[in-house]
């Protein structure tokens, strides 16, 4: 019977279900819905269009028709395979403009 159930393989399930079961007396299972991350489109950035598409890999949540949108829905990626959504991302990061640090209060 395992001491902590962890929902989801991704950056931060896996983390924790690893740093729980460095006590061995500690057990703890890991549910994952996706499947394994072993698609050549993972660690081939050029190739994340096929991640954002792929229905094996990604959720592909939908979202409410958006008036703003002309009543358009939006779909918002999320990973289905070990790793979660940072699987599917093609090393991808966006930085704020730095006005935006600009005005955060100082420390």
């Amino acid at each position: 019977m395992p001491d902590y159930i962890i929902i989801g393989a991704g950056s931060a399930g896996a983390t924790l279900a690893a740093r729980l079961s460095e006590n061995p007396d500690r057990h703890v299972l890991v549910l994952e819905a996706g499947g394994t991350d072993r698609s050549l489109a993972i660690p081939i950035p050029g190739l994340v269009e096929q991640l954002i598409t792929s229905r094996t890999l990604n959720w592909q949540y939908e979202g409410d028709p958006d008036p703003s949108l002309g009543g358009r829905k939006l779909v918002w990626a999320a990973g289905k395979v070990l790793g979660g959504s940072s699987s599917i991302n093609g090393m991808v990061y966006g930085r704020g403009l730095p006005g935006d640090y600009a005005a955060w209060p100082p420390d």
